[in-house]
């Protein structure tokens, strides 16, 4: 299910997210220069400190960059839930058409016109109605995948979200390791711990995403087979009228469609 507010709060929370995260970032090389910028801590120790705060902003940076970019395609879902929402006006309008050309609501009552031109008549509007049924069917088909396409979007985004909170957490903790002074590693390193396991968790939601969006593509064939289906549109186009088929009345000419009979 695809909520359009639920999905922009989701969105602005990862764009507050990266600001966030990149301030951090800033934050991670000064706060282990200060920490270790004192006679009492060892060199050793200092230039270890210093590599682990080199190598989680290398890092960081590159996870930021990550997700910068696969928030391009933020606007996507969005999109996908208007035009769903239109294809599902598409279906209602066409459906209505073929309902008003069904032989029911045509022909109310059989005495008042028979023969011949009555039983050409609804045949002619029997092949309308069929094909507004089936663009309404079509229709109908695109704006639920469509749907389904922005909901797996909206899952995506949320993954990203959590993510993004908790390597934020843990940079924060990372940095006030750093800050503090004491110099616990598994602390100050926490960050590079998280930023393995959580960015698994992306991979494997980036996967799950491109698998969904895969199987759409087969959904995208069969709608092109309805379009196409001669069954409903034959030689692939619109079911010609039969009063077309009347449209020369000149008798003169000698090649007249239909002519007035003479009693």
């Amino acid at each position: 299910m695809f909520s359009r507010a639920q999905y922009e709060a989701v969105i602005t929370e990862i764009e507050a997210g990266l600001k966030t995260f990149e301030g951090q970032l800033a934050q991670v090389v000064p706060a282990a220069n200060s920490a270790t910028n004192h006679w009492y801590v060892p060199p050793p120790v200092a230039q270890g400190f210093k590599w682990i705060a080199e190598k989680t902003v290398e890092v960081g940076t590159a996870i930021l960059n990550w997700f910068l970019d696969l928030l391009k395609g933020a606007v996507a879902p969005i999109f996908m839930f208007v035009d769903s929402w239109r294809w599902m006006d598409i279906k209602g309008k066409a459906n209505g058409v073929s309902t008003d050309l069904t032989a029911q609501n045509l022909v109310v009552d059989d005495t008042d016109w028979s023969g011949t031109a009555r039983d050409a008549y609804l045949a002619a509007a029997g092949a309308q109605s069929a094909a507004a049924a089936r663009v309404g069917s079509i229709a109908g088909a695109t704006s639920l995948n469509l749907l389904a396409c922005a909901g797996a979007g909206l899952a995506f985004y949320i993954v990203l979200a959590g993510v993004l909170a908790k390597l934020i957490a843990a940079l924060a903790v990372s940095i006030a390791g750093m800050s503090s002074g004491i110099f616990t590693a598994p602390g100050i390193a926490l960050f590079l711990e998280e930023a393995g396991v959580n960015t698994a968790i992306v991979v494997t939601a980036v996967s799950t995403l491109a698998a969904f969006l895969g199987a759409q593509v087969t959904a995208m064939i069969t709608l092109h087979g309805d379009a196409v289906d001669p069954t409903s549109f034959p030689n692939g186009v619109w079911p010609k009228a039969n009063a077309g088929q009347y449209s020369d009345a000149t008798v003169k000419d000698g090649d007249a469609d239909w002519s007035l009979r003479s009693k």
